[in-house]
């Protein structure tokens, strides 16, 4: 297999391919399966770049590019950071520190819902990524995330104290109800301009994700500022995703895909709808609009 795909978009052939890691790439059981590895590997051999579009940090991320085992690229904590899997930055956007100081102060009432991203040396454990002030309520939402990332959690109180540096992002975590009425005190604060609210929300989890970033950050926009910068248009980019924190890059992508497992209100964009997480959904689609000889 070499040589460029022959797939056309409005009569452009696909360079890139941007996925999303969760509810997309890995399965229910937070695994990639054979069959999505060999997708990707054919989509690579055929001469696409890939991209992992993700809200995970980069650290966090970076194990899921090694399985993979190609050269890619990585846009981590939702746009905030692009950097290569050989480790060169190539674009980072922080969260000033005095718009997370007013953030964590507006919402003085959910610090336990808290957790501060920090990009600091990769592969250092104790390095102190992630701040939080407790974990007692995010252990009853993301126990697995809290486990995994353990080597890398700070515990600062009050939280403000932590930001001796601009954080990648911030974020607030927990159950569907609760986080309903974090988010409705979130817009009520006075600097909105200051700030992009990204929102991940696993109904079947009972979980739900606020991510805040600097103005304008998003996967989309990162993902446009690198296509910009490659010289390559936008229909000439495949784009997979299951979530709300994905609809940026599916609408920037010439050829956005959603997943069977997406919400309703994503499904009902227009996209294409390709199988469920669970189902390969991402090889699947491949396999179809690119036409890629394989069945893993």
């Amino acid at each position: 297999m070499g040589g460029m795909i022959e797939a056309k978009v409005n009569n452009q052939t696909i360079r890139a391919l941007a996925v999303d890691i969760d509810g997309t790439l890995t399965d229910p059981s937070f695994q990639v399966s054979a069959r999505n590895l060999d997708a990707l590997r054919a989509a690579h051999q055929a001469g696409v770049q890939i991209i992992l579009a993700t809200g995970r940090r980069h650290d966090y991320a970076a194990p899921i590019a090694h399985e993979i085992g190609v050269p890619l690229l990585l846009i981590s904590s939702n746009g905030a950071l692009v950097r290569s899997s050989g480790g060169e930055t190539l674009f980072k956007e922080y969260l000033p520190s005095e718009t997370a100081r007013r953030l964590i102060r507006h919402m003085n009432a959910y610090r336990s819902h808290a957790v501060l991203t920090f990009d600091r040396p990769v592969n250092v454990p104790g390095n102190n990524s992630l701040v939080l002030e407790s974990a007692d309520e995010l252990n009853h939402t993301i126990s697995r995330w809290l486990e995994i990332n353990r080597p890398y959690i700070k515990f600062v109180s009050p939280l403000e104290d932590a930001l001796t540096e601009d954080p990648l992002q911030a974020m607030y975590c927990g159950r569907l109800a609760k986080m309903a009425e974090i988010e409705r005190t979130l817009l009520q604060a006075s600097f909105l301009d200051e700030m992009t609210i990204l929102k991940t929300q696993y109904d079947h989890r009972d979980l739900c994700i606020l991510d805040i970033l600097t103005q304008g950050c998003s996967k989309g926009h990162a993902l446009r500022r690198w296509a910009e910068n490659q010289g390559i248009d936008r229909n000439q980019i495949m784009a997979i995703g299951d979530n709300y924190n994905d609809r940026e890059m599916l609408e920037f992508a010439g050829l956005p895909v959603v997943m069977g497992n997406a919400s309703q209100e994503l499904k009902q964009s227009g996209w294409k709808v390709t199988g469920s997480n669970s189902e390969n959904g991402v090889a699947q689609a491949l396999e179809e609009v690119l036409g890629l000889a394989f069945k893993g």
